[in-house]
């Protein structure tokens, strides 16, 4: 039997009521969205608004990625308007330079300078053995890395998935669908502040971001 238009309408809008809601962005590659999550989107894919530059380094919009440059001799960050403290934030990036790279949360940074002042890096070293998803920083230098059989599970010259989750004290970093990381960190020196992505010194940074999306835990 065939309907026509008129007499399926009822039938599609009484559809369209009972479909959930769709949530802001999708849900990390390789993973299910479950119910009740919430991703935003913290990059549009075509320009750098919500993100503020700290140096002096360059920052554009290229076919849909973030593409960084070191152009001088100090790192260079692109943070986020926003500050966090625990959430889930997923992204993909490729590494085009032997410089390293990285992403930091809870960052704040001495005003004026490039300098962090406090925070912690998850690391990205396109380099095999260089603890890419191990955790650098808040005055304490390398305080957790990856076992050694995770050490090369990045793909040094193609697009990487990673999923960074921060609750509290404890980080999980799973990198192209392997948990590459899972640390409870007994004396945490932060807890709050900003999401940024560095470039190397020197101008050895050339990195490409994409894909950044964010699911906010935190009760505001």
């Amino acid at each position: 039997m065939h309907r026509t238009v008129e007499s399926a309408l009822p039938i599609v809008l009484s559809l369209l009521l009972t479909v959930p809601a769709v949530t802001y962005a999708q849900a990390p590659r390789n993973r299910p969205l479950h119910p009740g999550e919430q991703w935003v989107q913290l990059f549009n894919g075509k320009d750098l608004t919500g993100w503020v530059e700290v140096g002096k380094e360059k920052w554009t919009v290229e076919d849909g990625t973030i593409h960084g440059q070191g152009v001088s001799d100090a790192y260079g960050y692109l943070r986020t308007e926003q500050k966090y403290k625990s959430f889930w934030l997923s992204l993909r990036f490729k590494c085009e330079a032997d410089g390293n790279s990285g992403v930091y949360f809870h960052t704040d940074f001495t005003p004026g300078t490039v300098d962090v002042s406090s925070g912690k890096q998850v690391e990205i070293d396109r380099t095999l053995n260089h603890h890419t998803g191990g955790l650098y920083g808040d005055g304490r230098g390398w305080f957790a890395w990856p076992a050694p059989e995770h050490e090369q599970v990045i793909r040094p010259t193609d697009w990487n998935d990673m999923l960074i989750k921060v609750e509290g004290n404890h980080t999980v970093v799973i990198l192209n669908s392997i948990e590459v990381l899972n640390f409870t960190d007994p004396s945490p020196k932060s807890s709050d502040g900003y999401i940024a992505l560095q470039l190397h010194s020197g101008g050895l940074g050339n990195m490409r971001f994409k894909d950044i999306i964010l699911r906010d835990l935190t009760v505001r």
